[in-house]
């Protein structure tokens, strides 16, 4: 049974899978501004597969202090699409789209992932949301997508085929993941997947920092770092597990705030302005979070 079809969780277990489910949110926040700073010192290819190896070198830690059983078979197709999804697809797609745009231009994706995430969500487990649940994601996506498309000029850039790419991908493992979390702790689910994924990217890092030039500086380093660690293993980790027990659709839609707070560190970090439209859309945003968070 997964999450979404068993019965309605009660106050104590949605709020500390809300707050579990944001806490992701909020890592996946940096990883633009994070993937900005990495190709300053890195190459494209050399960010995606180092960072998958590294994040597995982690989660292969953790997997191996818990003790975590291997999955049984029925599980590693699932696997097979949070791989394809979370490990390879969304990484390398927006990390090739980011050498030829900027950050705040790719929070469109992100504005979008939460509509595309409850859709797939629905149909892979057979749940209706009501129509008060989708009529306020699509007003938070419609505000986050404006929003983030006035503060990159709305013109459409060669990049978006590459955002648009990973949506999908990205979609289709955070609904594989937030199933198989609710038969295996999220952290195993993320931890696997990295872990099942090295006969693909370690080669494939091996070639590429042979094949790429490397400027190790403090950002490129600290850039890197974040997206292997926190980006890639410690935020799926929290969010898969805020998804089991709050539901793929409600826990996908808490990423209607991701855009915003990506536009915000990219004002912080990398200097980028953000016009006086920031403020309201973030409030817009946070009403409609708040209005799937309570429809059944």
């Amino acid at each position: 049974m997964t999450a979404e079809n068993s019965a309605t969780p009660t106050a104590p277990i949605a709020l500390g899978g809300t707050a579990l489910a944001f806490l992701g949110v909020a890592a996946f926040s940096l990883t633009f501004p994070s993937t900005h700073y990495a190709l300053s010192g890195f190459g494209p290819w050399s960010t995606v597969s180092v960072r998958a190896v590294l994040a597995a070198a982690v989660a292969g830690a953790f997997l191996a202090a818990g003790r975590a059983p291997v999955p049984d078979r029925a599980h590693w197709p699932g696997l097979a699409v949070v791989i394809g999804g979370v490990v390879i697809g969304f990484p390398l797609l927006t990390t090739l789209a980011l050498v030829s745009t900027g950050t705040s231009h790719a929070a469109v994706v992100v504005g979008a992932l939460p509509l595309c995430t409850a859709a797939l969500g629905s149909l892979r487990t057979g749940v209706r949301p009501s129509r008060t649940f989708w009529g306020a994601a699509l007003a938070g996506a419609a505000v986050v997508v404006a929003f983030a498309l006035g503060q990159s000029g709305g013109a459409p850039t060669g990049a978006d085929l590459y955002l648009f790419g990973s949506l999908l991908a990205c979609a289709a493992g955070y609904v594989e993941g937030g199933r198989l979390a609710s038969v295996m702790p999220g952290w195993q689910v993320i931890g696997w997947a990295l872990v099942g994924a090295l006969p693909l990217t370690l080669p494939a890092a091996a070639v590429a920092v042979s094949l790429e030039p490397a400027h190790l500086t403090g950002q490129s380093v600290g850039g890197l770092l974040w997206v292997s660690v926190v980006s890639q293993f410690l935020g799926m980790l929290v969010w898969y597990r805020g998804m089991a027990r709050i539901g793929v659709a409600k826990a996908s839609q808490l990423q209607l705030a991701q855009p915003v707070l990506t536009l915000v560190w990219s004002s912080v970090l990398l200097g980028e302005h953000l016009g006086a439209a920031t403020l309201p859309a973030a409030l817009a945003v946070l009403v409609c979070v708040a209005v799937t968070q309570r429809a059944r």
